[in-house]
């Protein structure tokens, strides 16, 4: 896939990487071939209603002001997954897919591109809605931890991207300015989040028919995955 600028910006010099975890560096339907083995054939389509269903949870959580951990939103997510698609999950299996999605893997291209970005001196970021305790087990279990220069979690916010708070305080704790920090994430909420705080920003197409929200907030760039973008912005150092 080619990659696109938005003609409306320019690709300024990158200082500080923020990463998003959850379905940009860690994929977040590594649960599939255990839900196969519960449910069949369904897997696929329930593994991405959890998903969207967890991600509602955490927007309805930031606006009511009734924060819990993003953990709490994936169980519940979970339970209303199986209420709608009449499912009668045991204890066990429920407390097995939670635990698996402590332990979910990282997509192929992030390690080459995080040791690229690594070897040209800058500082990589991971910037999640999780807690700092679950992404760094995360990262560690994905061999990553050692590519990482620090875990930024909105839990020291009790609130949730795209909050511009969230955005406003990752810049405080990476020392950055907006300009030259840069959002990498396959969620379009997180993209348009973090452009409307002022960053440069690339979104990861890793999903054929994604749709990316028509606000006319575009990202700065767009790649099909890390190792694209390792290579766009090698050509702009």
């Amino acid at each position: 896939m080619a990659y696109n600028v938005n003609s409306a910006m320019a690709i300024h010099t990158p200082k500080t990487l923020a990463f998003d975890i959850y379905g940009t560096l860690i994929d977040t339907h590594g649960v599939v071939n255990r839900l196969e083995s519960l449910i069949g054939e369904i897997a696929g389509e329930f593994s991405v209603s959890w998903r969207n269903k967890q991600l509602e949870y955490s927007f309805r959580r930031g606006l009511m002001g009734c924060y819990q951990d993003f953990s709490v939103c994936t169980r519940e997510a979970l339970l209303y997954c199986c209420e709608q698609y009449k499912l009668n999950l045991s204890d066990d299996d429920i407390r097995s897919l939670l635990d698996l999605y402590r332990v979910l893997p990282a997509f192929a291209d992030v390690e080459p591109a995080l040791s690229i970005f690594n070897e040209r001196g800058l500082a990589c970021h991971a910037f999640s809605n999780g807690s700092r305790q679950a992404v760094q087990q995360l990262l560690e279990h994905a061999g990553l931890a050692r590519l990482i220069t620090s875990v930024v979690s909105v839990d020291d916010l009790q609130t949730f991207k795209p909050a511009p708070a969230v955005y406003q305080y990752f810049l405080q704790k990476a020392g950055s300015r907006p300009e030259h920090t840069w959002l990498v994430s396959s969620n379009p909420f997180d993209v348009i989040g973090a452009t409307h705080a002022g960053w440069q920003t690339a979104w990861v197409y890793r999903h054929r028919g994604n749709v990316f929200d028509p606000w006319g907030m575009e990202p700065t760039i767009t790649v099909s995955d890390l190792r694209e973008l390792a290579a766009i912005l090698v050509e702009h150092w």
